[in-house]
Parts: structure tokens; C-alpha cells; sequence
């Protein structure tokens, strides 16, 4: 008895051991590990939706977007980072390229367009100072080309043959040498050429004809006789320019002005033959702006020894300025939206991040950085667009680095700051789409719309999986999409709930 005794005993203790590990093991099982703990642990710093990254609320819940629950960041999330990470298999599936900023001597040229003018400075008039007749023109027609010494018309001057008859007389005579100076000096006043006077006291006789000859060599720009007619004294008969030197006119933008200087080195190609070019400087920027084409008008001097620039022709002008150093980035890197512009840089860490900058020339295939990067930091050259789409970076671009505090998930109606105007409403389904839901809601006040059944777009074909036809809802849409109103949100409402 007492040995079946001892076994009961045993066998009850057993069980409550048994029993006791059992539910110990619950309560351990119940317990959060430690690693749980410590996630518990990190401090949430707000709860957003991924798909509108640019909404913080201060409590989970469910998106007021979206048919999926709000994710928290936290204090130790590289969401949290200024940038934005990816990774490197999705970088390299965007086919993302990267350059250094860098530092360059450059040139601050820029390239214009210039017309060939006659340069006025050598132009010269060829004129008569005595009344007579042009007897024989030898140049007929303007824009000819003469040389220098070239007989250019015979003058008929019978003014010039009493001072020249009473010069000879005297000679004759004999008298003293004061009066033959006095003769000769006369006529030297009535500027009759020196050329005349001799052939005069060769022949012995008074000379009235004379010879005008090209000063130098050019162009007949202006041709103001023709054989025959009279001539007063001071009357311009032809004006040569001359083509050693010509003027290359060119409209310059007024920031460009501003940067030259008188002196600067210029070589021109001319636009009909790339093959030919001249040298050539700046040689006078004219005080005068175009009020409708914001440009003055910049005088360079061009070498044309050779004469083959004529009037007419078009020059490009290559201005060189001085060296500079300067900081430079690929011009594809540079993401241009009318009133700033933003590269995406590279952090130490990986991270993306936008950045504003100050642009300053273009040089070829770079642009230079007046501000906002540092020599050796790394931007994205190609891939840019890709990361904004990737990463969602419109609403860290709009604020430009700046941190949003975080705003209350009270309803859908807090929203609209971030994603435009929203509407709700109160419905039920009436068919179902891939791509659309169609609903027959009431009155919407925020609209102004009377009942009606339409159709919504849906902003990814899964979303709202749990929508049946038939269902009572309760709705959030905005304007866009391919119907012209697109969903954020749909609540199922309990069965037996009015539309």
C-alpha cells in the first residue's frame, strides 16, 4: 500500500511539473526577445505613406491615400538622412552615371556674327579747288577698284591761266627774284599742283589741264561726276576707302558687352569658306543699346591686306577672353526649371540629395558653378530624371532640404497641401475595371456635383484589391488621371449602410 502510495505521489508531481513547464513556456513564448525589444525600442519619428513621401503624420493608421497601412520612420532610418538612398542594383538598372566637379582654366570667348563694312578711317575724298570741266573721266562706274597713283579724271581749269601767264612774263622780263617768288607763291595759294607749274615752264606756256590721281588704293566707294560736267571748288569728285583694314560689325547681348574689352583678340572665318579666317581686335564697342534686342553694336577690325573681304560679307567672330579658373559640371548634369536650377550631388554616405546652384557661361559641353557645389564632390550626370522618379524626390526638391514638421492625420481633408485639392464623397460600386472604379455617389459639395454614377481612376491597377461590386463606400479623389479624376482612397462601409 504504502509503495502504491509513493507512486501516486510521484506521478502527481510529475504532472504538475509538467504542467508548470507548459505554461512557463507560454509565458516565455508570450514574452517579446530581446532584439524585439530593441526595435521597440527606436524612436519613431513620424508615419507616412511611401507613395505620397511628402505627407508626415503623427500616428499609425491607415493611409488616407492608399489601401495599405501608413510606415514609420525612424530617428535611426537613413530615411530620416537629408537624400535619398538606392540601391546600387537600382542604380545600376537606371543606368545612372556620375562626374566630379572639377576645376578648369577656361577661356570666357563667346562667337558672334559680324557684317564686312568699309572702315571709314581710311576713307579719303578727292576734290578740286578750282572751278572748271571734267574733260575725261577714266573711272566710270563706283565699287572700282584703283591703285594708288591711278589717273582717275582730266580737269579743265582756265582760272589757273593768268596766275601761270604772269608767272612766265616775269621771268621773261627779267626782273628781280622777289617778284618771280611772290608769282610762284601765289599760285601755290590758288592750289595749282606743283606738277602744272613745271609742265608750264617746260612748255613755256600756261597749262589748264590737269590730272587727278588716286591718293591711295581701293574701292571707288562714291562717284560724284561724270565726263562733262562743271566742278566748283571744295565739290568731292570720288571717295576712295580703302580694304588693307575693314570693319566687322557685330551685335553683341549686353551681358557679353560687359566683358569686352578694347584690344581683344578676335579671328574671324568667313561664313561662306570655313577654310579662310583673319585676324583681327576689338576696336570699339558703340555706345548705343537696342531697346529691342537688349545688344550693342561691337567694331572689330579685321586684317584684309589681301583684299579678298568686300562689304556684305558675314564673319563669324571668335572673342577670346581672358583665362579664368573656374569650377565646371557637365551640362547634362544640371536640371534646369525655368527659375533655378538643381543637381542631384552624391553624399560620403551614397545618399542623393538636390542642390541648388548658381549657373554662370556654358563652355562647350560644361557650365560653370558660381555656387552651391565644391571641387571633388559628385554629381549625377545621367540618371537624374530616373532618380526623381525612383525615389520620389519631387517633394524633397520642393522643399529643397528643408524638414516639414509633422502634420496630423485627422482626415483625408489634410492632405491637399501636398497632393493638390481633394474631394471625398459617399457611394456605392457599380463596376469594376483594371484600371477604374465606377461609382454612383451623391451630391459633392466641394464640387458642387448633383448624383451621379461615373467612373475613377485608380492610381496603380492593385490598389483597393478588396472592392466589390455592389459595395458601400466611402471615397477621397483628386483631378488627374486617365478620366480625369483619380482615387486616393476608398473605405468599404458596412453592410446595410446607405450609399
Amino acid at each position: 500500500m504504502k509503495s502504491t502510495h509513493f507512486a501516486s505521489l510521484a506521478l502527481i508531481a510529475a504532472a504538475a511539473v509538467a504542467v508548470g513547464s507548459f505554461y512557463a513556456g507560454r509565458q516565455t513564448a508570450q514574452r517579446p526577445a530581446e532584439p524585439a525589444a530593441a526595435s521597440d525600442a527606436r524612436k519613431v519619428l513620424y508615419w507616412h505613406d511611401p507613395m505620397v513621401p511628402g505627407q508626415r503624420f503623427d500616428k499609425p493608421g491607415k493611409s488616407p491615400f492608399m489601401d495599405m497601412q501608413l510606415v514609420p520612420v525612424y530617428a535611426d532610418s537613413d530615411a530620416n538622412m537629408s537624400g535619398v538612398n538606392i540601391s546600387a542594383a537600382v542604380q545600376q538598372n537606371l543606368g545612372i552615371r556620375y562626374a566630379t566637379v572639377r576645376r578648369v582654366d577656361v577661356v570666357a570667348s563667346f562667337e558672334a556674327v559680324g557684317s564686312v563694312q568699309f572702315d571709314d578711317r581710311l576713307s579719303t575724298a578727292v576734290q578740286t579747288r578750282v572751278a572748271g570741266y571734267v574733260e575725261h573721266l577714266a573711272v566710270r562706274a563706283p565699287m572700282e577698284r584703283v591703285r594708288k597713283g591711278q589717273a582717275l579724271a582730266t580737269i579743265f581749269a582756265p582760272d589757273w591761266l593768268g596766275p601761270q601767264n604772269e608767272w612766265l612774263a616775269l621771268k621773261r622780263a627779267g626782273v628781280s627774284p622777289e617778284l618771280v617768288t611772290a608769282a610762284r607763291d601765289r599760285m601755290r595759294a590758288l592750289s595749282i599742283p606743283p606738277e602744272l607749274v613745271r609742265q608750264s615752264e617746260e612748255a613755256g606756256t600756261a597749262q589748264a589741264r590737269f590730272t587727278l590721281s588716286a591718293p591711295m588704293s581701293g574701292v571707288v566707294a562714291e562717284l560724284g561726276v561724270r565726263e562733262g560736267v562743271a566742278v566748283t571748288p571744295g565739290m568731292t569728285l570720288f571717295r576712295i576707302a580703302g580694304l588693307e583694314k575693314v570693319w566687322a560689325v557685330a551685335e553683341v547681348p549686353e551681358a557679353q558687352a560687359l566683358r569686352l574689352a578694347r584690344g581683344q583678340k578676335v579671328r574671324a572665318v568667313l561664313q561662306a569658306d570655313a577654310a579662310q579666317h583673319f585676324n583681327g581686335a576689338l576696336a570699339e564697342i558703340l555706345p548705343e543699346v537696342s531697346t529691342s534686342t537688349r545688344t550693342l553694336k561691337a567694331r572689330f577690325e579685321v586684317d584684309n591686306r589681301n583684299g579678298q573681304l568686300v562689304p556684305g560679307m558675314l564673319l563669324r567672330l571668335q572673342v577670346a577672353g581672358p583665362m579664368a579658373s573656374r569650377l565646371v559640371v557637365p551640362s547634362e548634369a544640371v536640371i534646369r526649371t525655368g527659375k533655378r536650377a538643381v543637381v542631384i550631388v552624391r553624399g560620403e554616405t551614397g545618399a542623393f540629395e538636390p542642390r541648388e546652384v548658381s549657373l554662370g557661361v556654358d563652355s562647350e559641353d560644361d557650365v560653370e558653378i558660381l555656387q552651391g557645389l565644391s571641387e571633388g564632390e559628385q554629381v549625377v550626370a545621367s540618371g537624374q530624371f530616373l532618380i526623381d522618379s525612383e525615389a520620389s524626390l519631387r517633394s524633397v526638391l520642393g522643399g529643397m532640404g528643408t524638414s516639414a514638421p509633422a502634420q496630423p492625420p485627422a482626415s483625408v481633408a489634410s492632405a491637399p497641401a501636398a497632393i493638390g485639392v481633394v474631394h471625398t464623397g459617399r457611394g456605392k460600386v457599380e463596376d469594376l475595371a483594371p484600371d477604374s472604379i465606377t461609382i454612383s455617389h451623391g451630391p459633392i459639395a466641394s464640387l458642387k456635383w448633383p448624383p451621379m454614377t461615373m467612373g475613377f481612376s485608380r492610381t496603380v491597377p492593385q490598389a483597393f484589391a478588396d472592392i466589390q461590386v455592389g459595395d458601400t463606400v466611402e471615397f477621397a479623389f483628386k483631378e488627374g488621371g486617365a478620366m480625369g479624376y483619380e482615387l486616393l482612397s476608398v473605405q468599404k462601409q458596412p453592410a446595410g449602410s446607405k450609399p
